[in-house]
């Protein structure tokens, strides 16, 4: 009897985390679409609040930080100050000058080391820099994925690229976990990631090539090719962001990287995929779709 009873709440709680996870999910996505999609202050908000929560939980997971409550806290007000900044100019709003608060953080991030007397100042350098790359850097890339060139003074922001990116990043973890759980055999980086095979990594790739010929349909300007272009950078690099946060949180062995978003783990696990898929696509779009 007791163990049946077990076994009824192990099932109950399954269901239970399975519900939270499900409606987690869907807000997330409805959020991100509304706030991408609807108007770019909205987008502006959203992402700045991301930026700073995802630089604050990197920072949060480095165990090596001194003074680690002040540092996380001036670490995110920079990302966020980065993001906001990136999305004003990259929008022909405001002339370079509105980096130079940031590049003064930059200097006094390596100046109050010289105060916080710490025992190893090179990993707070590294890894409040790093921060800054990995974290606040990629999100800001956004800005410029996302602005068409236009008039001078007047918001050139569009959602096109941006909304596809994501699109291509769910569409690709969608495909990858159902083909990879129902054929997947081989390990396609076993060392860092036990779960993931070539078979979910082609099965994922084969959901957003053909995700990308729906944008081709909508969006005729663009051609085919490089909509496939795209789509196909969007799941090379994806991939490879996400290998590189399993390895930092097996480095670090923490199973989450926090727990922000229930049953989805923490920032980071959420836009793993992201940090590459960003930069590469901003590459892409530059050399390939704008030029």
């Amino acid at each position: 009897m007791h163990k049946i009873e077990s076994i009824n709440e192990q099932n109950n709680t399954a269901l239970k985390n399975l519900i939270i996870r499900a409606l987690t999910g869907i807000i997330f996505v409805v959020v991100l679409v509304s706030a991408i999609c609807i108007h770019p202050v909205l987008f502006l908000i959203l992402f700045t609040l991301i930026t700073g929560l995802t630089v604050w939980e990197f920072c949060g997971l480095i165990q090596h930080y001194e003074n680690a409550t002040l540092q996380r806290a001036i670490n995110a007000i920079g990302g966020m100050y980065l993001f906001i900044s990136t999305f004003v100019y990259a929008n022909g709003l405001v002339d370079g000058k509105i980096f130079l608060p940031y590049l003064l953080f930059v200097i006094l991030t390596m100046i109050a080391e010289l105060y916080y007397k710490a025992s190893n100042p090179i990993n707070n350098w590294a890894f409040s820099l790093f921060s800054q790359i990995y974290c606040a850097g990629t999100f800001s890339m956004l800005n410029f994925i996302g602005a068409v060139p236009g008039t001078p003074g007047i918001m050139s922001y569009s959602p096109l690229f941006i909304m596809a990116l994501f699109v291509f990043v769910w569409l690709d973890d969608t495909g990858a976990y159902l083909v990879g759980s129902m054929i997947g055999k081989r390990k396609l980086f076993e060392r860092i990631s036990p779960k993931k095979s070539w078979e979910g990594f082609f099965g994922g790739l084969i959901f957003v090539l053909a995700s990308s010929q729906v944008f081709a349909w909508y969006v005729p300007e663009i051609s085919r090719i490089n909509w496939l272009g795209l789509s196909t950078t969007v799941v090379l690099f994806g991939t490879w962001g996400d290998l590189i946060e399993s390895l930092f949180k097996r480095t670090l062995k923490v199973k989450d990287s926090g727990n922000v978003l229930p049953g989805h783990g923490g920032m980071l696990d959420r836009f793993d995929s992201v940090m590459l898929a960003v930069p590469a696509s901003y590459i892409y779009i530059e050399l390939f779709i704008r030029n």
